[in-house]
């Protein structure tokens, strides 16, 4: 039975793909969804093209085309493995079509609006030191919120304003910080230090080697961040929501209008292919053809 060879499979994800524990399970929640949509414990020789057809017809009008994409990736992912294993001789997805995905540009502020942003704190704030030593980490470096959260103090050189970051597959790179993250984090120094102090005479373990903490001592969560940053924004009147990924979505296109060549922007963002990164280019193209258009004396014809 299929699946039976999950626990195998799961083990496969982790120790020779590397995945992170959260990809590994949003694949198994895939796979549960298919298997649910069986009813039995299916066979091998039970998985046919016509029932995997009828299971992506199954997807659709009631996910988005990126969700269908995603969870055929990971059936796919788990059939390529019994491949390996030699339970199929042929993948039995090899003449299913994954949906057809438009070009995402993603969202990002202009800079006037990342100033605001990262002013946006205040001795009014419980944690300014630490939210706007946050916003500015986010915004100098592209780092992902849930490499910020997963970062320790000793990823952070200061004299040299590199930090350490462990991305996606366990993959490490070396991203450099600006001088104003640098000053930022120095300051949350003395926050973090009275957070330290609250939780040893209240004899209360904390997060020793984190970075970021919470209120309580504890590492701070990806979904907490979240909630600061979008209080921060509404505060600074950004008229859309602002999120971490804006941060990291602001910091790549204005690297590149900036002149940032695309191999570099990849290497920072620790975008396994270029392909990834190269969504950005549409806002860039956009940016230097309002330019053009504000600059060039043959831009716009003349109105007679």
């Amino acid at each position: 039975m299929l699946r039976a060879h999950l626990p195998a499979f799961t083990a496969w994800l982790q120790t020779e793909k590397n995945y992170s524990s959260h990809t590994t399970s949003a694949y198994l929640r895939d796979l549960s969804e298919f298997f649910q949509f069986c009813g039995t414990e299916i066979e091998p020789a039970a998985c046919s093209p016509a029932l995997l057809r009828s299971f992506v017809g199954s997807l659709y009008g009631r996910n988005a085309a990126s969700s269908v994409a995603r969870k055929l990736s990971a059936l796919r992912t788990f059939f390529r493995y019994l491949q390996r294993e030699h339970i199929f001789e042929a993948d039995p997805l090899a003449g299913v079509a994954s949906p057809k995905l438009g070009r995402h540009i993603p969202a990002f502020l202009t800079v006037d609006e990342v100033f605001a942003l990262l002013e946006a704190p205040g001795p009014q704030d419980s944690f300014f030191r630490r939210d706007r030593a946050i916003m500015e980490c986010l915004y100098s470096t592209g780092m992902r919120v849930s490499e910020l959260t997963a970062s320790d103090r000793q990823d952070y050189d200061f004299e040299a304003e590199i930090v350490r970051v462990k991305g996606k597959g366990s993959k490490e790179r070396l991203i450099p910080f600006g001088s104003m993250a640098r000053e930022a984090l120095l300051q949350y120094a003395t926050e973090r230090a009275q957070v330290e102090r609250a939780c040893a005479a209240r004899n209360r373990p904390w997060a020793r080697e984190a970075m970021f903490l919470s209120g309580r001592g504890t590492r701070l969560t990806s979904r907490s961040i979240e909630r600061i940053i979008l209080q921060y924004g509404r505060r600074a009147g950004i008229a859309t929501a602002v999120t971490p990924h804006a941060l990291r979505h602001s910091f790549a296109t204005h690297l590149l209008e900036m002149g940032a060549d695309l191999r570099t922007v990849q290497e920072l963002l620790g975008h396994a292919s270029l392909s990834t990164t190269q969504k950005y280019t549409h806002v860039d193209i956009a940016h230097l053809s309002k330019v053009y258009d504000a600059a060039h004396p043959q831009a716009k014809k003349q109105s007679t």
